[in-house]
């Protein structure tokens, strides 16, 4: 028990550059006060003091803002940042070393009373506000982008983003990329080089923008240049009109 209990803080300055010191961890972070309260209703839960592991589970969500049901089963090491708006249904299966962000749902599709959540093996990263919906996988070491809506499996290393999420990136394409390596852990589950397509969409958008200014403002200098040019003929133009005149 107080060896998972050192993990769950040791886990956040590993994963949090903010974290200062255990007392900071163990008196304003959310995330390990949730889980903690989490171990506790869970035990409960597992010997059927059902309403005890409940009204234990109400309580940490109560305080925490973070809704774990006490049947969920959590891993060691798990990392839950900011954590408000976190909800983590009954049948949920969280493995070692996942990180989850504010506003994530492990949520159920059905209201049958079997494997209705997710399961989400080992090392998977869930971006802030993301829906992992059903009883699907989230392979080990996968990623789901910010606000995706998962509703089928995710394979092994690939990364999900989107409504409804699709796969942009699997762990064969990623050694094929580039000789550049990504960072181990990348706080809200998206490379440097996996955007969310809307982003893309909008940023090519704005070079095209750009790109057009910019060949506007070079036609504008060429017609300035051309002006002390067109006063000079209107000059001739306008001697050559007097000087017919005049031979008339």
């Amino acid at each position: 028990m107080f060896k998972k209990i050192r993990e769950d803080i040791a886990i956040v300055f590993e994963r949090d550059p903010a974290a200062r010191s255990t007392l900071e961890v163990l008196t304003t972070y959310p995330g390990v006060h949730a889980l903690l309260i989490h171990r506790l209703a869970h035990a409960f839960w597992r010997i059927k003091l059902y309403w005890l592991g409940r009204f234990i589970s109400h309580i940490g969500r109560w305080f925490t803002g973070i809704a774990i049901h006490p049947g969920a089963t959590i891993g060691r090491r798990v990392f839950i940042d900011h954590g408000m708006g976190v909800v983590i249904g009954e049948t949920a299966i969280i493995e070692d070393d996942c990180t989850l962000y504010h506003g994530v749902t492990l949520g159920g599709t059905s209201w049958n009373k079997g494997k209705r959540h997710p399961t989400l093996k080992q090392g998977v990263v869930i971006g802030a506000g993301a829906k992992i919906l059903g009883p699907i996988t989230i392979g080990r070491g996968a990623k789901i982008g910010s606000n995706a809506v998962v509703v089928k499996d995710v394979p092994a290393k690939a990364t999900a983003v989107g409504i409804p999420a699709r796969i942009v990136e699997e762990e064969g394409q990623t050694k094929q990329k580039s000789a550049v390596q990504l960072p181990a852990f990348n706080a809200y589950a998206l490379g440097r080089d996996e955007d969310d397509p809307m982003y893309k969409n909008l940023d090519q958008l704005m070079q095209a923008i750009k790109k057009q200014n910019q060949t506007i403002e070079r036609l504008e200098g060429q017609i300035k240049s051309l002006k002390p040019h067109a006063n000079e003929d209107l000059k001739l133009a306008k001697a050559f009109s007097h000087k017919k005149k005049a031979s008339k």
